[in-house]
């Protein structure tokens, strides 16, 4: 009975150690190349706003021009259409990757002139063009807007959340498909988010564990893969490389210090040696106390002001303190925490710290 818990305890031991720590499916390190998705853009005109629309502003003018000639509606001759319950709008969207003529997409309505608010319109016919100019989507719809905007008469506005920006759930469908080419390609790659020569190593070395030696590194972020011809085959074999288990390597040593909030963030790869930091606060004071001088009785000398001034120094919580080398995330915050410092005197002594050499990492202010 005694032995028992000492060879579960084995066992749990022996399964912790077979298990990978921090191992990740090789679909969250990277994409396939030519697998994603495509940005769309439109220009159009949102209608059945209640007076908070562009009024007369000279590009909306045109479009609805331009809208009711489609629609064989032709406006006299120097004629200004009213636009206050109208707004132009730019309207943006994701094409997702192997996206089929018929799919719906959601879009977003944003305002680009003087409306106030996209609040009950609704967007007219838009085709969505992509980065080469062709129509990949056509969108319609009524816009959800999550803002409000209110205005008195006296000029006072009340604003919540942006009325100006809007989005239609399913507004657009697609009208082309983006061809991929990842089933006609003699290679096909595999690109990782961060480029790392140990992690695109692990991930080629699991894949020709699997798979044969079908995997071959170009560089760090890289690996190309000679796969079977055919959507059929391909597509298993890209979805069982997506499931495997990889452990990437650890992360760069990095200190990122947001300059304008004073944030600190430190990961676990950053490391302390030794040093000795003195900080204190230095407090200089000048008090002025200007007097003004009388002349005597009956001399001929004039009222003036003269000058007292008093300059104080002081200094207070001037100490040494020694930073111990730190193996740990934890010890290296233990070492900070010693100083007492707030988070803008925190980021002077890291930078101090990185220009001695003892902190070993890369500091990025942004």
């Amino acid at each position: 009975m005694t032995r028992l818990p000492k060879m579960l305890l084995a066992l749990l031991a022996a399964t912790a150690a077979t298990v990978p720590a921090h191992a990740e499916r090789v679909r969250d390190l990277g994409n396939f190349q030519g697998v994603r998705t495509n940005q769309l853009v439109g220009y159009g005109i949102v209608v059945g706003l209640e007076g908070t629309g562009d009024d007369n502003l000279e590009y909306a003018s045109q479009a609805v021009k331009g809208m009711s000639s489609r629609l064989g509606l032709q406006l006299p001759p120097g004629v200004q259409p009213g636009l206050k319950n109208a707004a132009a709008v730019m309207i943006t969207a994701e094409l997702p990757a192997f996206a089929k003529p018929g799919q719906r997409i959601d879009i977003t309505v944003s305002a680009l002139g003087k409306a106030k608010s996209l609040r009950g319109g609704s967007l007219v016919l838009t085709p969505l063009n992509g980065a080469d100019g062709q129509v990949y989507a056509m969108a319609q719809g009524n816009l959800v807007v999550g803002g409000l905007g209110v205005s008195a008469r006296d000029g006072s506005k009340l604003s919540v959340n942006v009325p100006t920006v809007g989005r239609i759930p399913l507004g657009a469908s697609v009208e082309r498909a983006v061809a991929t080419g990842f089933d006609t390609r003699d290679v096909l790659r595999f690109n990782l988010n961060e480029a790392d020569f140990l992690t695109a190593q692990r991930v080629r070395d699991a894949i020709n564990a699997r798979f044969g030696q079908i995997a071959t590194m170009e560089d760090a972020v890289t690996i190309s893969l000679t796969l079977p011809a055919g959507a059929n085959s391909r597509s298993q074999m890209m979805a069982a490389i997506e499931m495997l288990d990889v452990n990437p390597a650890e992360a760069a040593a990095r200190v990122i210090v947001n300059s304008r909030t004073g944030t600190v963030v430190i990961n676990s790869a950053v490391r302390l040696a030794p040093a000795a930091v003195s900080h204190g606060k230095l407090v200089i004071r000048i008090d002025e106390d200007p007097k003004v001088v009388q002349p005597e009785p009956f001399s001929r000398g004039e009222t003036a002001i003269e000058q007292s001034s008093a300059i104080s120094v002081e200094q207070n919580g001037a100490h040494m303190a020694l930073v111990d080398p730190g193996p740990s995330l934890s010890s290296i915050v233990d070492s900070l925490n010693k100083l007492g410092v707030s988070p803008p005197d925190l980021v002077a002594i890291l930078e101090a710290l990185k220009q001695a050499g003892s902190l070993k990492a890369e500091l990025v202010v942004i």
